[in-house]
């Protein structure tokens, strides 16, 4: 009896030191908005990068390729699915000096009025020539060269991409600028200067006492 009388009491005396839901409310404050900055595709300087890089120097170069797919499979098997890859529009290729492996993505249709064409069977008898745009450590590039389709191996480098470089930095500056003009709004808003909250000291002490008021 006496145990649950003491359970009581200091249920009580906890209750009195906890605030009540309006008080707690008071120390809520408002969340400021999350801006989201989605990841550049590219740097800032490609050019630079893809010219003093390391592996974008030894990739510029013209080396050795060879498609990388089904490796499990026979070689009949394998000469068959890589040109029925190409007509689909992408090839698993590796450029064997540096090991670097790459998915290629092209226009396989064939557009006689295109100045070049990204899959190319006519070209050259025996070979395909293959021409695939995309970005490689955020510098846009252009895979070109040849496969044998029979040996499954060729030649090929990388080059820089130019014109889609000169894009994807014009929309780079946009979202930089987009950017930052969001976060000045958000400062602007959440970081304007509040009033300092009133000194309420002197309801502790009297005149001539610390934290009282001055006594004119």
């Amino acid at each position: 009896m006496h145990h649950h009388q003491n359970l009581g009491e200091a249920a009580a005396a906890l209750s009195g030191m906890i605030p009540p839901p309006y008080e707690a409310m008071a120390m809520y404050e408002q969340p400021k908005p999350r801006f989201i900055f989605k990841m550049p595709r590219v740097v800032p300087d490609q050019r630079s990068k893809f010219d003093s890089d390391e592996l974008f120097r030894r990739l510029s170069r013209e080396s050795e390729v060879r498609y990388t797919g089904y490796r499990e499979r026979a070689a009949e098997e394998r000469r068959m699915r890589f040109v029925n890859d190409c007509r689909k529009g992408y090839a698993e290729m590796s450029f064997v000096a540096s090991g670097t492996n790459l998915q290629l993505y092209f226009n396989a249709n064939h557009n006689p009025y295109a100045q070049e064409q990204e899959c190319d069977f006519e070209r050259e008898r025996g070979k395909v020539h293959l021409r695939s745009n995309f970005i490689m450590n955020g510098v846009c590039v252009r895979f070109r060269g040849w496969v044998d389709l029979d040996r499954l191996d060729g030649v090929a480098s990388l080059e820089f991409d130019e014109p889609r470089a000169q894009q994807e930095d014009a929309q780079l500056q946009e979202q930089i600028l987009s950017y930052n003009q969001r976060m000045a709004e958000s400062k602007r808003i959440y970081h304007t200067p509040q009033t300092p909250p009133e000194d309420h000291s002197h309801r502790r002490g009297g005149p001539g006492m610390p934290g009282g008021p001055m006594g004119w």
